[in-house]
């Protein structure tokens, strides 16, 4: 999962990216694109662990993304270009703090301002398309019947000034990955407020799209030994920091669970979406998995738990054999039976 990083100048993003990630900022450097990747904390792996003893445990992955600053960005964010539209979804940092001489925030007018400049971004690229579309049928090119109305639809949708997002038929259609609209990107949006500020704005409340990040604060905190964090956050009443908090919001806003394999070579955590059936879960793991499919033996984590080890699961009949429909659980433990 690559989430990217974006908003207007002065909002904070590098601080939100340090305090997501843990790194430090060298003065001097922020022309250049960053990278920072961290584990998904996930108390069912630590588990797992001391029950199979493996040589490895293998946590879920997360890439934070934040475009470096050019030149072009004195007077335009370069959140438009290429690396951005890579990411999964997107991070929006927007300034919810007062600076002195400067006017209030407002956040809900940022909101609308940002999506404007991502929806005028897509609508350049589907224009370009559909005139590349009308020339090619001219020279009798053969083109994909499904492709030309659906941008036509996002035309209109755009045109009226509406994100891709909302419309999910749209901007989850296989025929329109490839131009990767930002628009249609799932969108979390961070409030970064003053240190002594942990709540949301009037103008957003109830909006489950957004969430608050002190950001100074939480970067202080990612710099601090175990010890020194876990005092601080109860000073300032934090039951979790920024990283865990934003994570598990990432996973929900893009609809992601963990399954998971154990083993004494290796525990390991897998990512996939939602309603995913067992054969393609497969292939995140390999793609020989998914070709020579046979059974997935599935065993819920919480009725492992509840059993104590495998073997009693499998006595209690809390151990099945699914096919390839089957829809892979938040938690399940799965082995794959396959032959290649």
């Amino acid at each position: 999962m690559k989430l990217g990083i974006v908003g207007h100048a002065g909002a904070g993003k590098t601080t939100v990216f340090d305090a997501l990630t843990g790194s430090v900022s060298e003065t001097g450097r922020r022309d250049e694109n960053r990278i920072g990747t961290i584990v998904v904390p996930d108390e069912r792996i630590d588990i797992l662990s001391d029950m199979y003893k493996p040589k490895k445990t293998i946590f879920a992955q997360v890439e934070y993304f934040l475009p470096g600053k050019t030149h072009s960005e004195q007077k335009k964010d370069q959140e438009m270009t290429t690396p951005i539209r890579d990411c999964d979804a997107l991070i929006h940092v927007i300034k919810n703090f007062t600076e002195y001489g400067m006017e209030p925030p407002k956040p809900a007018e940022e909101i609308v301002s940002f999506d404007q400049e991502l929806i005028l971004s897509d609508l350049v690229i589907v224009e370009k398309r559909l005139e590349r579309l009308v020339l090619d049928k001219k020279r009798g090119k053969k083109i994909d019947p499904e492709e030309e109305p659906l941008l036509e639809k996002c035309k209109t949708l755009l045109e009226d000034e509406k994100t891709l997002r909302d419309f999910p038929e749209i901007a989850t259609a296989h025929v329109l990955r490839g131009f990767a609209f930002l628009s249609a990107k799932p969108m979390l949006v961070l409030l970064n407020n003053e240190d002594e500020d942990e709540s949301l704005p009037d103008t957003l409340a109830g909006r489950s799209d957004c969430m608050v990040i002190r950001g100074k604060l939480e970067q202080e905190i990612s710099r601090m030994s175990n010890e020194e964090a876990e005092e601080f956050l109860q000073e300032f009443n934090i039951t979790s920091t920024a990283r865990d908090r934003v994570i598990t919001r990432s996973y929900d806003l893009l609809g992601l669970i963990s399954f998971f394999t154990v083993g004494e070579d290796e525990v390991r955590a897998w990512t996939i979406k939602k309603d995913t059936p067992a054969v393609d879960a497969a292939e995140v793991i390999h793609s020989d998995i998914k070709k020579g499919f046979i059974r997935a033996e599935v065993l819920a984590y919480d009725d492992l738990m509840s059993a104590g080890d495998f073997l009693a699961a499998k006595k209690v009949g809390t151990v099945r054999l699914e096919g390839k429909t089957y829809i892979v659980q938040n938690g399940d433990i799965v082995h794959y039976r396959f032959n290649v």
